[in-house]
């Protein structure tokens, strides 16, 4: 059994921003576990740019901006285990691990942050008709094939999932020489970022079919071809708006998952619409001592904010860890009303500082307010042009305009 003072699980751009900044606030015993076999996440297979506008000032790729990071971790001296799987955290923060070098490994800690990141929305979730042929990949294991394996997973391609991932994919496989015939998106609205719309079909001619999902999938040993169709407001299909396109791969792109099975076996309390940690402004969870930030809480447009974010986690743990004290006073809930979907964090504390509240709205919206209440006093409104599901929305909540307030709402609401 070994003792530290803050465990960081998850070696990506979550995890390391939150032990540099641990480390910062004083915290000299770190540890990060990292499943794979080198920090970075899922930045090392995004070789794409448009990473670092917010925090750096400048465009990088994913591995630019994940080598910034281990390298400042590097030479802060904080420890890290690669090839190590977190099996379980338990009560009281206790950790069990394992990996090849250190086989079975136990740990207790101070304080945990939770920093897993996300997966894809697999093909058995989505009830696609059709046989289980070869050629059918979520959109991140085909950039991780062709970005780092150096394998093309197919020449005629279909898209289902307007996700930046699979936007992105749409682009690269186009430049190694596929054939992307169509991006096909269930939802009336893109659920990606409008530059990668842009940068990545527009600019190619790649089209973007919203309104329209799979029906059919050709093919017993390999995809020989894909039938879309498209759905009505009950999200099924029209007969007889079939489009079938001969094609060896089927991409899907259909959203992204926190990886909450350890978040569950804590005892943390999740939300019921990200699937993440409910936290308080501090990003503890219900929880005393574990943390939680990056895709694992909720899953962010940008990796600028989930960098952001983690500082705030890890400062946030190391105050925990050296003070010995949960966050006081009374629990005041944020609402999420009128077409705002989730906001992290789900409740705060009064008291001193500006804290960001971040949030997604469940639809495309124009012309709208955002706007924050205490109760029934108007704190923040925020004149928008244009919302969308695929970009997140933040505002800056000063905590000692909600002391002593019973609920916090966020909503929307037309123009004057």
């Amino acid at each position: 059994m070994k003792h530290v003072q803050v465990l960081v699980i998850g070696g990506g751009p979550a995890g390391l921003a939150a032990a540099l900044a641990a480390r910062e606030q004083g915290v000299e015993d770190i540890l990060i576990l990292e499943r794979d076999g080198e920090l970075g996440g899922i930045l090392n297979q995004c070789i794409h740019n448009g990473f670092g506008l917010h925090t750096f000032k400048e465009e990088l790729t994913g591995p630019e901006y994940a080598a910034r990071f281990v390298r400042r971790v590097k030479e802060a001296g904080i420890p890290f285990q690669l090839g190590t799987m977190v099996l379980e955290v338990g009560e009281d923060r206790h950790v069990v691990a394992t990996s090849r070098e250190y086989g079975i490994q136990e740990f207790t800690a101070d304080a945990v942050i939770l920093a897993m990141g996300c997966r894809e929305r697999p093909r058995g979730a989505l009830n696609i008709p059709g046989y289980r042929p070869a050629g059918v990949y979520t959109a991140g294991t085909a950039q991780r094939l062709v970005n780092m394996e150096g394998f093309m997973p197919g020449k005629e391609v279909v898209i289902l999932g307007s996700g930046d991932i699979g936007l992105i994919m749409a682009r690269r496989m186009t430049l190694e020489g596929a054939h992307v015939h169509a991006v096909a998106e269930l939802m009336p609205y893109s659920g990606g970022l409008k530059r990668n719309i842009v940068q990545c079909l527009d600019d190619f001619g790649i089209p973007l079919l919203l309104s329209h999902t799979v029906v059919d999938v050709q093919g017993k040993q390999r995809v020989e071809g894909v039938t879309l169709a498209r759905v009505g407001a009950d999200r099924k299909p029209i007969p007889g708006t079939e489009i079938h396109y001969d094609c060896d791969t089927l991409m899907l792109s259909t959203g992204l998952i926190p990886e909450n099975e350890l978040s569950q076996s804590a005892g943390v309390a999740l939300s019921p619409v990200t699937k993440g940690p409910m936290v308080n402004e501090r990003l503890e969870t219900s929880v005393p001592g574990v943390f939680a930030c990056g895709n694992v809480l909720h899953v962010h447009d940008l990796v600028d904010y989930v960098s952001e974010e983690a500082a705030m986690a890890g400062a946030a743990a190391a105050r925990y860890v050296l003070g010995g004290k949960a966050a006081e006073g009374e629990s005041i809930p944020v609402a999420a009303k009128g077409g705002v979907r989730y906001t992290v964090p789900s409740a705060v504390h009064g008291g001193e500082g500006i804290i960001p509240l971040r949030m997604r709205v469940g639809d495309v919206y124009q012309n709208k307010n955002l706007c924050v209440y205490a109760d029934d006093t108007l704190l923040i409104k925020q004149k928008k042009r244009v919302l969308a599901p695929g970009e997140m929305e933040t505002v800056k909540l000063d905590l000692s305009k909600v002391t002593g307030c019973r609920q916090i709402t966020v909503t929307l609401e037309d123009w004057a």
